[in-house]
């Protein structure tokens, strides 16, 4: 992950610096939430390598050992250490006076950043360091000046650490005669060398541009990023050096890095701002860092503070507590309080939605009623006047009947009055009068054969011949519909037997969808228009 464009906001937005501040600390507790997986991520990848190292000799099995000790020196201190031996090994096995150099340099390394540094400085004064390449030179003039400066800084005494420090300078200014000036590598042992003389602006303005120039590895960064905030911290600049440190501490996680100070020094800071549940979060992530990683000294530096938060993190823990309990006494009496109200108002609105059934009821009654009566009204006015016009017809054509027959009687013309009689058509007079009650019917309920149809499935609905209106089924219920329930009635009109009458209904009503004591009910809401 690069870093280059983080510092020019830093170094410009100071008016934002509160809730940058803020942005940040939210930034790193999503990355917390991501630890787990980047740490599995970290796994996998080293176990890849691993998996290879069977099928490797020679030049490419040392490689592979560089890569893997690569991955553990700052993520797991045992494994990275026995790696480093592994190396060792295999450079004197191959009799590479480089290989074997590196090889010590990398184990001074691993024992500089657990904290032995009589072991790692004793091992790198084994490395003949004139006979290195200028690469491999600087590495280890700056591993040595770091072992010098960190025993220095753990020491932290009046005679022994300023002697580390100086000869931690010494080393310093050996190394800077072998890289370029403004190189990456030249800004920060310098501007470690000003740290240590305690000239902070100098040192400052060198990490700044160090960040500010060169694109960063996460690692790296955080390297960095942590003295920046240091020498913040030592000039006064609080905001600044909480908002590095919170960098540092993202970059550290996203490099799976474990030996590290940035989580520690953060807490160290939130707590003296008050901070203390944060304070108590990274503090034990820090104690989670150091015990996995395995470095003393970061789990001494870790312990001298971890108490004294988690302490004020149980005092906290507790005050909350006891303002729990009043809340909860609190909500107990006003949730008893509610309880009350709320069972004297259940009761009400229990009698409201009596009273409200009853009014619905009667509701739905009267609009029933109503329609009833609409319906009534309808069938009445239709009826009335197809009864009136019928018997009207039936009359006038009994009235010609009559004159016809005296007619041909009086004349004595008994053929012609048997040929009268004869063609007297009663089916087509039947068909006539079914056919004048179809079209009074479906003008008073249009939709009949419609909704009718609706209550069977569609292979058992009734489907009408050309130019008819109804058949006997739907006649038998148009008459239910108009209030004539009984079969007799029934039979009588359409001139069938009730017991006919009786099986038309019990067929149609087992092959409905709706329950046999139901259907008859539904017929009656076919509504009028």
């Amino acid at each position: 992950m690069k870093y280059s464009f983080l510092m020019i906001f830093v170094l410009y937005a100071a008016t934002a610096i509160g809730q940058n501040a803020d942005s940040l600390l939210r930034e790193l507790d999503k990355t917390i939430a991501q630890r787990e997986q980047i740490h599995q991520a970290k796994l996998a990848r080293i176990e890849k390598l691993r998996s290879n190292v069977k099928s490797l000799k020679g030049e490419g099995l040392f490689e592979q050992y560089v890569s893997i000790y690569e991955e553990y020196k700052s993520f797991l201190y045992d494994s990275a250490f026995s790696y480093a031996q592994k190396l060792h090994v295999l450079a004197v096995a191959s009799g590479d006076p480089l290989k074997i150099e590196i090889a010590r340099m990398k184990l001074g390394f691993v024992l500089v950043s657990s904290g032995l540094f009589k072991e790692a400085i004793d091992t790198l004064m084994q490395v003949r360091s004139t006979k290195l390449p200028a690469r491999e030179r600087f590495d280890y003039l700056y591993l040595m000046a770091r072992a010098c400066y960190d025993l220095a800084d753990f020491n932290r005494d009046a005679y022994y650490a300023p002697k580390y420090a100086t000869q931690g300078n010494a080393f310093i200014d050996s190394a800077m005669l072998l890289m370029p000036e403004n190189s990456r590598d030249f800004l920060q042992i310098k501007g470690l060398k000003h740290l240590h003389l305690r000239d902070m602006p100098t040192a400052r303005s060198l990490f700044e541009k160090m960040i500010h120039d060169f694109d960063l590895e996460d690692h790296d960064f955080a390297v960095a990023a942590s003295t920046l905030s240091f020498i913040y911290l030592y000039t006064n600049n609080k905001a600044l050096s909480k908002e590095m440190l919170i960098r540092a501490a993202i970059a550290d996680i996203r490099s799976s890095t474990k030996e590290t100070l940035a989580t520690i020094h953060l807490a160290d800071l939130l707590y003296q701002e008050g901070n203390i549940e944060k304070a108590y979060e990274y503090v034990k992530i820090s104690m989670e860092d150091a015990n996995f990683y395995g470095a003393r000294h970061r789990k001494i530096q870790v312990a001298a503070i971890y108490p004294i938060i988690e302490g004020q993190q149980l005092g906290l823990v507790e005050s909350k507590r006891k303002i729990l309990m009043v809340y909860a006494w609190g909500i107990t009496l006003l949730s008893v309080l509610i309880i009350g109200f709320g069972f004297i108002f259940y009761k009400q609105f229990q009698k409201l939605q009596v009273a409200k059934g009853i009014i619905s009821k009667a509701n739905d009654s009267l609009t029933e009623t109503n329609h009833q009566l609409g319906d009534a009204n309808k069938i009445k006015e239709e009826y009335l006047w197809y009864y009136f016009n019928t018997t009207a017809d039936s009359i006038s054509k009994l009235d010609s009947l009559k004159k016809s027959l005296e007619l041909k009687l009086t004349m004595k013309k008994l053929d012609d009055v048997k040929f009268t009689v004869d063609s007297i058509n009663i089916r087509k007079e039947r068909d006539d009068l079914y056919h004048n009650f179809d079209k009074i019917f479906l003008k008073l309920f249009p939709d009949f054969v419609q909704v009718f149809n609706s209550f069977f499935n569609p292979e058992d609905q009734i489907v009408l011949k050309e130019g008819q209106l109804m058949n006997t089924e739907l006649r038998i219920f148009a008459l239910v519909r108009l209030g004539i329930n009984d079969n007799e009635k029934i039979a009588k009109i359409l001139d069938y037997s009730v017991t006919t009458i009786y099986t038309y209904k019990t067929r149609l009503r087992n092959k409905s969808i709706l329950p046999n004591d139901t259907f008859d009910k539904q017929i009656m809401t076919i509504r009028a228009i």
